[in-house]
């Protein structure tokens, strides 16, 4: 087998195990995500929140591949999520005093969040609140990916003095 032909077929099957890679990475999480919770369980949990905010697409760290939408409900027991999330992998729903939309800000505040719990589905989400937690100490929801510490999305839900 000649040199040139054999760097060709060795370069082509790298390309396609880092795109398969690639590509297993991204659909392994929609493919493994438990069935997300219905509009009208997100919406009887919602309808008792204390707090309310909107995920948006147009943050600073959101992109194609990082982002969320939708109406979020915070209530003393649960977070909601009546919208959507980019699919990935180690979604963690956080709570901090401050609002942040980058990757830079979060790793800054990290040490002030509080990590609320882990976030399973893409479209819609209910996560419980644990017991020691206080929602009305925070402004702030964020969604992490803890894995490539990735900034999703984030929505500011109090103004704090």
């Amino acid at each position: 087998m000649r040199v040139k032909t054999f760097a060709a077929l060795t370069l082509s099957h790298l390309g396609m195990a880092a795109a398969g890679f690639a590509l297993g990475i991204y659909l392994l999480p929609i493919l493994i995500a438990p069935p997300a919770p219905t509009q009208s369980e997100v919406s009887t949990i919602a309808s008792q929140a204390q707090f309310t905010a909107q995920f948006r697409r147009d943050l600073e760290d959101s992109d194609a591949f990082h982002w969320g939408e939708g109406e979020v409900a915070i209530t003393p027991t649960f977070i909601t999520l009546m919208g959507e999330l980019a699919p990935g992998p180690d979604y963690k729903l956080y709570l901090s005093p401050q609002f942040v939309e980058t990757e830079a800000a979060f790793n800054q505040l990290k040490s002030s969040m509080v990590l609320v719990g882990d976030v399973k589905t893409f479209e819609n989400f209910v996560v419980q609140v644990p017991q020691h937690i206080d929602v009305s100490k925070y402004s702030t929801v964020v969604v992490w990916c803890e894995t490539f510490g990735e900034f999703i999305t984030a929505a500011n839900y109090q103004t704090r003095q």
